[in-house]
């Protein structure tokens, strides 16, 4: 096994030219706008050209509830990609892009591991091709609007205490989180309480990421909320006339970008909504790319399935026209064992009965992609201390639901390692598929949200405070009951408890607020503690990170 850090065995690979890349796909190169040798964004243009072809097979990979432990899921979907490309199938990546915030802070960045990575990794991780600053500017420049008209006259009649938009940054900075702004005299101004979020929590971050062009592109963003004026009336972008500079500055950043894998293995990466506050799944752009130009589209969800899975098959699948084909669910012996109570530094002891106690946070998720009529697979993403008796356990207890379990080594062994995972989910793609949502968008919000909290996360209840009771009346006044849901929930449990471990049941779930992300198109209901600005832990994964005189770069995994 190598011993070889994630960035060294990313730098000690030899990538391809993009073109040659593109070439897989049967992308021409004049359908291609160039960052470089490696980094490419496609154009508008090949979409016209492919845009009538039939999909490829949509494989969806999420995980189980995540754990200190971790669990690889973009390694797997990259090792994944990898070893159906060895299988011989056209096949195609498609994943998020990374913030700064994570991976200056304590997560790292995601560009996979070990031998199953996407490369250029310290681009990827870093600036990439710019959307994300397009973004945080699209964003900051509509706050700046929405300050300026309230200067000059306030001709909207805005009400300065019910501001409902946020300046962006993307970065960890806990002391943005709450502030104050126009201070300083008449000149600079009109004083008000602000703050700032990450650019990831963005409404314009899930606005790019569901646009399917310009013009959809700009019908949303001129519906985005910013504020209420005295009478109680939303006040929208559109109202600003913000909409179509917003737009011109993500021209280019609505366009996918292309790179490639270890194996060079083409490689959507674009967009990147976290997957507690936001939907967490990559442009629908990329998607309908990838699925147009291959035969095996891979894609991810954030967090686990209770998130972001759920999230993309309720919101993304329905808006976009998508449909599965399989579910990958990954896991690791180590994550179900710490869901059983053993502790981190005891993770590599055989412990049968931690085990047992852990097993039904994979048995729940699985149940639940189930439910959607989707087949399963679950991938157990090894590692060398695993057992050969843990990991039949899990094969015993997967079986009565019918899913098979395999186990996967693509950290260490790139595609080779996924070969048994790339011949099951090439198995379940010929399996029933009969794909439903979990709930009817015409459902009132509160149905949708039961809905969801019941059959997804297995609570008992669901209760609202005043606030969110004010937030529903307020979205229901403005005819907005039939917006899909998009639920705010910590990623370390399935309840809104980030210590209830395992399969918690008989849980009541408190939704603290509600918010309206219209130009996106969903609700937001805010359950437990939900940070949409993160801090930088006591010594943040910056101290680490260093750049040579030749502009080598080291520390960053």
């Amino acid at each position: 096994m190598s011993h070889l850090s994630d960035i060294e065995i990313a730098q000690s690979t030899e990538m391809e030219p993009i073109v040659k890349i593109a070439a897989k796909l049967g992308i021409e190169e004049d359908e291609l706008e160039l960052y470089g040798k490696y980094k490419a964004k496609a154009s508008f243009g090949l979409w016209e050209r492919i845009k009538d072809r039939p999909d490829g097979k949509l494989i969806l990979v999420t995980a189980v509830t995540p754990t200190p432990a971790g669990e690889g899921k973009t390694t797997t979907s990259v090792g994944l990609a990898q070893a159906l490309a060895l299988k011989g199938k056209k096949t195609c990546l498609a994943l998020r892009e990374p913030s700064l915030g994570p991976v200056f802070g304590i997560k790292g960045g995601a560009a996979g591991g070990g031998y199953s990575q996407v490369v250029p990794m310290e681009d990827i991780n870093v600036h990439f091709t710019g959307d994300f600053h397009a973004i945080t500017s699209a964003h900051n420049l509509l706050a700046a609007m929405l300050d300026n008209s309230i200067q000059q006259g306030n001709p909207l009649g805005i009400d300065s205490r019910q501001i409902a938009f946020k300046r962006v940054l993307d970065m960890n900075d806990r002391a943005l989180r709450h502030i104050v702004v126009g201070l300083g005299g008449k000149a600079d101004g009109v004083p008000r309480e602000d703050g700032f979020d990450i650019t990831v929590a963005s409404e314009i971050m899930a606005i790019l990421c569901l646009s399917d062009g310009i013009d959809d592109l700009k019908r949303r963003l001129s519906e985005i909320i910013v504020a209420y004026s005295f009478d109680g009336s939303p006040v929208r972008a559109g109202d600003l006339e913000a909409q179509g500079a917003m737009a011109m500055l993500l021209k280019d950043a609505i366009k996918p970008n292309l790179v490639q894998t270890l194996e060079h293995v083409p490689a959507f990466i674009h967009g990147g909504p976290f997957a507690n506050i936001a939907h967490g799944c990559n442009s629908v752009t990329a998607t309908r790319y990838g699925l147009k130009l291959a035969d095996y589209l891979i894609t991810e969800a954030g967090f686990a399935a209770d998130l972001g899975a759920e999230k993309f098959l309720d919101i993304k699948c329905r808006l976009a026209g998508l449909k599965p084909g399989a579910v990958v669910i990954v896991a690791t012996v180590r994550a179900l064992k710490m869901h059983g109570g053993l502790p981190k530094e005891k993770l590599g002891n055989i412990d049968m009965d931690a085990l047992r106690r852990g097993i039904p946070n994979l048995e729940k998720h699985v149940e639940n992609m189930l439910s959607f009529g989707l087949p399963v697979v679950v991938a157990i993403n090894v590692f060398p201390t695993d057992a050969g008796e843990e990991i039949d356990f899990i094969r015993e207890r997967c079986a009565p639901l019918g899913v098979p379990v395999v186990k996967s080594d693509i950290w260490a062994c790139g595609g080779q390692g996924g070969l048994e995972m790339a011949d099951a989910v090439i198995e379940a793609c010929g399996r029933p598929n009969n794909f439903k949502f979990l709930y009817e968008p015409d459902a009132s919000p509160e149905e949708k949200i039961r809905t969801i909290a019941v059959k997804i996360y297995g609570a008992a209840d669901v209760v609202y405070t005043d606030k969110a009771k004010k937030d529903l009346k307020r979205i229901s006044d403005l005819g907005k009951d039939n917006l899909l849901v998009c639920m705010a929930k910590t990623q370390a449990s399935l309840s809104d408890d980030p210590d209830k471990k395992g399969r918690p049941e008989g849980f009541t779930l408190t939704v603290r607020e509600v918010r309206l992300s219209a130009g996106a198109g969903f609700l937001i209901p805010i359950t437990g503690t939900i940070m949409t600005m993160p801090g930088l832990p006591k010594r943040p994964a910056a101290c680490s990170i260093d750049v040579d005189a030749a502009g080598r770069v080291t520390g960053l995994f």
